[in-house]
């Protein structure tokens, strides 16, 4: 497992996994201490092709979840379905005990359930600062009703900006909060979009591919960004293909392939998984699989995107 699923220490560093995680089940849908996200039978297929296909699914709270899976396995489409981006053909899932499913995404994010797009959605035209602002849930002056009555909203337009430059100073963008967000790098733009994630105060924040497309000298800074959300007692589920950032940050790992949840784990165990060595390296093994997850001896990476 040299190659793919080798960490570099140095370059990531990491505490390792979370001493609450290190006696979870890892068997795949097993029941987690102190969930905040759980899935139950949830589907999708596109024409005769079922790209989520997900039994039983509990996220911990407190923990960096990594989602990972060779391309194809219906990840970015598991991550559509549970922020309303995309509807479920079949299933229920609940988030701090509230039922989610199939609701808007806009009230899932309300709800403290945030989302990250792989391709960045910062709006270019815009101001940093302004971006910032959009963020920031029941704002008063949105309402039709009170937009005129400015002195009613002016107190929260100020507790809101303030808000959104100490995130900016957190992230060492506030320099650049007037400029348009078209002018950003695409690792700027990372970085804004998930400063803008945390106006919400999110519990828990889904970061799709966060490490995609970034300068190398910024991955080091958005992983102390990831690593300081569950610190702050942020949850984080996270999809990326970068097994090294995967094995030096993550405290727990789900292993999707063909849709289907296939391993659970610490790093250490889905390392040494051969259901999992099976999936990205195709090598059809049916030798029994380790740490509880089930042998599956026919799993091979699906193509397209995640």
């Amino acid at each position: 497992m040299s190659g793919k699923f080798a960490a570099d220490k140095a370059d990531f560093p990491t505490s390792g996994p979370r001493v609450d995680v290190l006696g979870a089940d890892p068997r795949p849908g097993s029941s987690k201490p102190d969930s905040i996200l759980s899935v139950r039978g949830v589907s999708r297929s596109f024409g005769g092709l079922k790209a989520v296909d997900v039994e039983a699914l509990e996220v911990q709270r407190g923990v960096i979840t990594a989602f990972i899976g060779p391309n194809g396995a219906g990840k970015t489409t598991f991550f559509n379905l549970l922020t309303g981006f995309d509807e479920a053909d079949t299933g229920q899932w609940s988030f701090e005990g509230r039922e989610l499913s199939n609701k808007a995404s806009h009230l899932i994010a309300q709800d403290g359930m945030v989302r990250t797009f792989q391709l960045t959605k910062s709006l270019g035209k815009m101001t940093v600062m302004d971006n910032m602002l959009l963020g920031a849930p029941n704002q008063l002056g949105e309402r039709l009703s009170m937009s005129l009555l400015r002195g009613a909203w002016r107190k929260q337009e100020a507790a809101i900006r303030a808000k959104a430059e100490e995130l900016l100073q957190r992230f060492n963008m506030v320099h650049m909060q007037d400029e348009y967000a078209a002018t950003l790098s695409g690792g700027q733009r990372k970085l804004l979009e998930m400063a803008r994630a945390l106006m919400a105060d999110p519990a828990l924040i889904l970061l799709d591919e966060p490490m995609a497309g970034v300068n190398p000298a910024l991955v080091q800074s958005l992983l102390q960004h990831v690593e300081a959300l569950r610190d702050d007692g942020v949850s984080v589920l996270f999809i990326e293909h970068d097994m090294d950032v995967i094995m030096g940050i993550s405290d727990w790992i789900v292993v999707l392939a063909e849709g289907q949840i296939i391993a659970e784990g610490t790093p250490a165990q889905v390392s040494k998984n051969p259901v999992v060595i099976d999936a990205y390296l195709g090598t059809n093994t049916a030798a029994p699989a380790a740490d509880g997850a089930q042998a599956e001896s026919d799993v091979a990476p699906g193509e397209g995107n995640s």
